[in-house]
C-alpha cells in the first residue's frame, strides 16, 4: 500500500472485493491450498491480505475543494423607502380582506372599520 487510504476506504475496498470473491471471481493473489485452508476460505480475509500485499487495481479519488480567494459573493440589496413598503403592506391587506371576504370569514362592514382603524393608528 504505497498510498494512505482512511480506514473508511479501507473498509469499503476490502468490502466491495470481498463481494466479488464471494461472487466466484478469480483470486489476484496466489495463494497455497493450506493458507486458503488457514484462512477457512473466508472472502474478508482473502480480501485483506490481497490489499497487504497491494495486489488490488484501485485508485482512490478523493473530491479537494477548490481554493478561492473569494469564497462569498456580495449581497446584492435593493434600497426600497418606507413609503413604498407602506404601500405594498396596504395592497397586501386589502388582498387579504377581499379573499376572507370571499369565502365568507368576514363581513364587509367589519373589513371597512378594520382598515380605517390601522389607518388611524399609522397616521398617530
Amino acid at each position: 500500500m504505497e498510498q494512505q487510504f482512511t480506514k473508511y476506504e479501507i473498509a469499503r475496498i476490502i468490502g466491495a472485493r470481498a463481494l466479488q470473491i464471494a461472487m466466484d471471481a478469480p483470486l489476484l493473489l496466489k495463494m497455497p491450498e493450506e493458507e486458503l485452508k488457514e484462512l477457512n476460505y473466508d472472502a474478508l480475509r482473502i480480501a485483506e491480505r490481497e490489499l497487504k500485499e497491494g495486489v488490488l487495481p484501485i485508485s482512490i479519488n478523493r473530491p479537494v475543494p477548490k481554493l478561492r480567494k473569494e469564497k462569498l459573493k456580495s449581497v446584492k440589496l435593493d434600497k426600497v423607502s418606507d413609503e413604498e413598503l407602506i404601500e405594498k403592506e396596504q395592497e397586501l391587506e386589502k388582498e387579504i380582506a377581499e379573499d376572507a371576504e370571499q369565502l365568507g370569514l368576514i363581513n364587509a362592514s367589519d373589513d371597512d372599520d378594520s382598515l380605517d382603524a390601522d389607518s388611524d393608528s399609522e397616521e398617530q
